[in-house]
């Protein structure tokens, strides 16, 4: 990458860490995998319960090896041979774990995380419930404001996941959001976190370089 490319993208993301920050919540930046699993172990003691939303920015940073490889109580929803119900018990054990990790669906300059929900597990114990909230953003997430979350929902993240789920709307057949009535619509719910009462407890790390939906 060019270096006055660079030098203006390092600018950008240290402007959002300052946001986070005044919305109570720590941000940090990383060059790569092998940094970013440096500042999780800060974050996070062995032995702890440790929860995660559904993300492939977990599955591509190499996060999920990493927490399946630690001394953690991992509350793995892909253990082969769970049941729906088995699942259902995982997503409400996370609300009481000491650690959920998960992605966002987009970061504005602002210093806000926007996601949309299917389910709204993921949302919901971003919210409330664990004692603290890893957030893992890739720089391709970092959008100017609310309104370009919102967009970037519709073409990029809804339909790449509804492609990943293999759900029957039309966002997987056209490649971009109708704000459709589908029976299997995976945009249910839209939360967007401006502030974090109690600060410190939502971590972002964005990595740089291109993670996730």
């Amino acid at each position: 990458m060019d270096k006055n490319i660079r030098s203006i993208k390092e600018k950008r993301i240290e402007n959002v860490i300052k946001n986070l920050e005044k919305n109570n919540m720590r941000g940090y930046y990383v060059k790569d995998n092998v940094e970013l699993m440096e500042v999780v172990k800060e974050i996070v003691s062995e032995g702890d319960t440790i929860g995660f939303g559904g993300s492939m920015t977990l599955f591509e940073t190499g996060m999920m090896d990493f927490l399946r490889q630690g001394n953690y109580n991992l509350l793995d929803r892909y253990v082969e041979g769970l049941s729906p119900l088995d699942i259902k018990e995982l997503y409400r054990k996370a609300f009481s774990a000491n650690v959920y990790l998960t992605s966002t669906n987009a970061l504005t300059e602002a210093g806000e995380l926007f996601n949309v929900d299917g389910n709204g597990n993921r949302v919901a114990a971003m919210i409330w419930g664990p004692d603290k909230v890893i957030v893992i953003c890739g720089t391709n997430k970092i959008v100017k404001d609310e309104a370009a979350a919102v967009e970037r929902n519709k073409r990029i993240a809804a339909p790449a996941n509804a492609t990943r789920l293999s759900t029957n709307t039309p966002c997987k057949k056209l490649g971009y959001c109708v704000d459709c009535n589908s029976p299997e619509r995976i945009c249910c719910s839209y939360v967007t976190i401006k502030k974090q009462r109690v600060q410190d407890r939502i971590h972002v790390v964005i990595v740089d370089g291109e993670y996730g939906y």
